[in-house]
């Protein structure tokens, strides 16, 4: 009896325990909060002296929500600007509304092409399409094109080495991807498929990637190739020089 009430007490006393913050914990608590400002700035980030090369973690989230609205589609860059915009990160979307003026392409990680047998092409990944963000985007930012990024999806080596060297595959791929393209009111393409091949097939893609080019040229409408760093085992950065039929790469 006497272990039993000494349990009992012992848990009743436990659990009439709180733990508490002191008012110095909680000072110390809230200056590791950093602040944010989120309301917009009347000036432009260069006249508030935030462009600077001693950039200091704090003045990062302190401002960077701060834009200045009255210069948010200003572009001070005079080349193209091409900007990705990643269905898994929803904020892209509202960043190409606010600053889509500074930009001259976007493009929309949406399109995958895949192949499902001889001459069998498919467009996949349109359910991301958002027509009313495309029509939103082009009205609060005249001129910007909407190219998006067309990845070859799902291709072995097998399906590669059938179509590279076939004129009547690289026929049905081109008009496959023309047709979307069209279809869905883009404004051409980015592709995305250099690096998924070896070095020794590199001119025989290239060849369906002129003629792809040809054929969305012809439809008026534009196309970009991603090339990334080329790297071999040990060495450093390689130069790539592509073959004059590329000089048709918007």
């Amino acid at each position: 009896m006497r272990v039993l009430l000494g349990t009992l007490w012992l848990t009743l006393a436990c659990s009439s325990v709180h733990a508490t913050l002191s008012k110095s914990d909680a000072k110390k608590a809230a200056s590791k909060t950093l602040q944010e400002k989120t309301q917009v700035s009347g000036k432009p980030a260069q006249e508030r002296g935030l462009v600077v090369t001693d950039l200091r973690a704090e003045d990062v989230v302190l401002e960077h929500r701060s834009y200045c609205s009255a210069k948010a589609h200003k572009k001070h860059f005079a080349g193209d600007v091409l900007g990705y915009i990643t269905p898994w990160n929803r904020h892209g979307y509202d960043v190409a509304k606010i600053f889509g003026g500074k930009f001259t392409h976007v493009a929309p990680v949406w399109l995958q092409l895949r192949r499902h047998g001889r001459e069998m092409f498919e467009v996949t990944g349109l359910d991301d399409v958002d027509q009313g963000w495309l029509r939103a985007v082009r009205k609060q930012a005249k001129g910007l094109r909407i190219v998006p990024r067309l990845r070859f999806e799902d291709w072995t080596y097998e399906d590669f080495d059938s179509v590279l060297d076939n004129e009547d595959e690289i026929e049905e791929l081109s008009r496959t991807v023309v047709q979307v393209a069209k279809s869905q009111h883009f404004d051409g393409l980015v592709v995305e498929v250099w690096n998924q091949l070896l070095v020794q097939k590199h001119a025989g893609l290239i060849h369906l990637l002129t003629h792809m080019a040809e054929a969305l040229h012809q439809a008026r409408l534009l196309v970009f190739l991603v090339i990334p760093p080329a790297v071999a085992p040990g060495l450093s950065l390689l130069r790539i020089e592509l073959p004059e039929p590329w000089s048709m790469v918007d």
